[in-house]
């Protein structure tokens, strides 16, 4: 053997030993802790391509992997509760989103994190920076809360009379509370007034609404847990009024809401598989850079737009990614 040839197979050995060392021992494979802010339904599609691309990867549960699923039902109490249960069990990495990922950084420094589905790493203090994140944490920023006049100039477009704005959002998810105030300035820019609906559980949806009547020509909901989880209860309620309605995301345009513009949920999952591979694989979550949205999809429901006696424009449905009809 030529010393090249040696170098190259100490090279290629060093890198699968992670890998190896979970196989030399029977029985305990790599565990991943996953913790969905909402129901195991709501969550599925994600989840699906998160499990998809880790076989992708090389990982198959119950093989060389074990996965750890819980389930927080939209109650950000139980947060604290799954993020301590998982230390508990040493689980080698966590995987979660939106606002449960603050209380998985406060429940260990140690247990390596990779979030989705965050508004403000930085802001919220997860990560030191979105190029050196340090620490233990690392993911996939959505930035949603600078996408919030790119959705209000959209939604002008199918309202063109839109003068009154209505923003709900679950006041009591910090990331939330962000896009509130992203989108608060985006609508003033735009002249236009601005009416909140505030809410911290599913009982307060039917009295916010209430609060609005006769004071807004369309909604911009905010997304989290709690609103994804009642998302044809607020659809619902939104038709009733008869409210347009601006999303973040097209499972709730799915449920009945008119319209939604962010980035690809389905997409960011399979990319977050991507960081669980590199840490299971020895990579400090500290020095993975954390990566913003490349694909946003812009979504159209005509059923409620028609429902709506909206018109909406040939030009805006010709750059739209999907049209349910």
């Amino acid at each position: 053997m030529t010393r090249r040839d040696f170098i190259a197979l100490l090279g290629g050995a060093v890198a699968a030993w992670p890998l190896a060392a979970h196989a030399q021992q029977p029985g305990k494979p790599p565990t991943i802790g996953f913790l969905g802010t909402s129901t195991a339904s709501a969550w599925r599609p994600w989840t699906a391509a998160f499990v998809q691309r880790l076989r992708e990867l090389g990982w198959s549960e119950g093989r060389n992997l074990a996965i750890e699923y819980r389930w927080a039902d939209a109650r950000s109490e139980r947060y604290t509760e799954i993020a301590a249960e998982f230390v508990r069990l040493k689980v080698d990495v966590i995987v979660t989103g939106g606002n449960a990922a603050v209380a998985a950084k406060q429940a260990s420094s140690a247990v390596p994190m990779v979030f989705v589905l965050v508004g403000d790493p930085v802001g919220t203090g997860l990560v030191a920076s979105l190029a050196h994140p340090a620490g233990n944490v690392t993911g996939l920023s959505n930035q949603q809360t600078d996408l919030a006049g790119k959705r209000l100039e959209l939604l002008r477009e199918v309202v063109p009379g839109l003068r009154r704005l209505a923003i709900l959002a679950n006041v009591g998810a910090p990331f939330a509370v962000l896009e509130v105030a992203e989108a608060h300035a985006a609508a003033v820019t735009l002249g236009l007034e601005v009416a909140p609906l505030e809410i911290r559980r599913a009982e307060d949806i039917a009295s916010a609404f209430e609060t609005i009547k006769g004071r807004a020509d369309a909604l911009y909901v905010v997304g989290d847990a709690l609103v994804f989880t009642n998302r044809l209860r607020i659809n619902t309620f939104a038709l009733a009024a008869r409210l347009p309605t601006m999303h973040v995301d097209r499972a709730l345009v799915e449920a009945a809401g008119l319209m939604s513009y962010g980035p690809n949920f389905s997409d960011f999952f399979r990319r977050a598989a991507d960081y669980v591979d590199k840490i299971l694989r020895g990579a400090k979550p500290g020095d993975i850079p954390v990566e913003q949205p490349t694909k946003f999809d812009l979504v159209v429901n005509l059923i409620t737009a028609k429902a709506l006696g909206l018109d909406v424009p040939p030009t805006l449905l010709a750059r739209a990614d999907e049209v349910i009809e």
